[in-house]
């Protein structure tokens, strides 16, 4: 299993059945994340804990896939001036803080202690995409504490190996933010956030980016263009409630196996 995601000695590369899997996920996490603007984290981690893989990797594997397809997403919003600069920069500073603290914490916890929380923390991400499927659109009258919520969104990040979309995003929008701005802001941050991640990850693990990192990348980039059409075509509000209830079916589940 380390070698496989990456950890010691070069071995040679092989296509087998756990890597045609995680080709699946992170095709099917890049096109719920490209019709919603989240979860790819979430559905990639909670599909991986259900694997047998260890939080820490599975969490350092998303994230170095993340950096290709966060670079992407981000870029695009940039040029195509859809996001806030005076947000970005709060969010990006202190998101990336949070993150390199929550990576060097899971990497040296201890991980029959620590993955039922992980299980219970991406439980309660699948509750809050629902809700936010639910939901009535509202906003308040000013975004605020932008910094506090990106130290807490990195480090959760981090943590449960996803998670920023879903609890940045929908709290900076339910703030006040202009939709299209705050998704745009959120997904350039995120770039940053995940780069400072995965360089903790390498200092405290090591090189653990391996197969399952390229099997999560392929899918996603495959998925991407497919899509891009699809967001366009699917209901957000019934994909969004469907997401969220198979998220949280799938870390109900994991919460069972690590306490039983």
């Amino acid at each position: 299993m380390l070698q496989f995601l990456g950890g010691k000695p070069v071995v040679p590369f092989v296509i087998d059945e756990l890597f045609l899997w995680l080709i699946l996920v992170g095709f099917l996490a890049q096109m719920v994340d490209g019709a919603l603007g989240m979860a790819y984290g979430v559905i990639s981690t909670s599909a991986m804990l259900l694997m047998g893989i260890p939080p820490a990797l599975a969490s350092a594997n998303v994230h170095a896939a993340e950096v290709f397809t966060t670079a992407a997403s981000g870029t695009s919003h940039a040029i195509a001036r859809n996001v806030d600069w005076n947000v970005f920069w709060r969010l990006a500073l202190f998101g990336s803080a949070g993150a390199v603290i929550g990576a060097f914490l899971i990497s040296h916890a201890d991980t029959s202690f620590i993955r039922p929380f992980i299980a219970a923390y991406l439980l309660l991400m699948g509750v809050i995409v629902i809700w936010k499927g639910l939901r009535p659109r509202g906003s308040a009258p000013k975004i605020g504490r932008v910094r506090i919520l990106g130290f807490a969104g990195g480090m959760a990040d981090a943590i449960g190996g996803g998670g920023w979309g879903p609890v940045v995003t929908s709290n900076l929008i339910a703030r006040g933010g202009e939709p299209s701005r705050m998704v745009g802001t959120v997904n350039l941050a995120e770039f940053v956030v995940t780069v400072s991640a995965s360089l903790a990850f390498l200092v405290a693990l090591g090189p653990t980016f391996g197969k399952a990192a390229l099997a999560l990348l392929i899918g996603g980039v495959v998925a991407a263009p497919i899509a891009a059409w699809a967001a366009r075509r699917v209901p957000r509000q019934t994909l969004t409630v469907i997401v969220g209830v198979a998220i949280c079916l799938v870390s109900a589940y994991n919460l069972w196996r690590a306490l039983v």
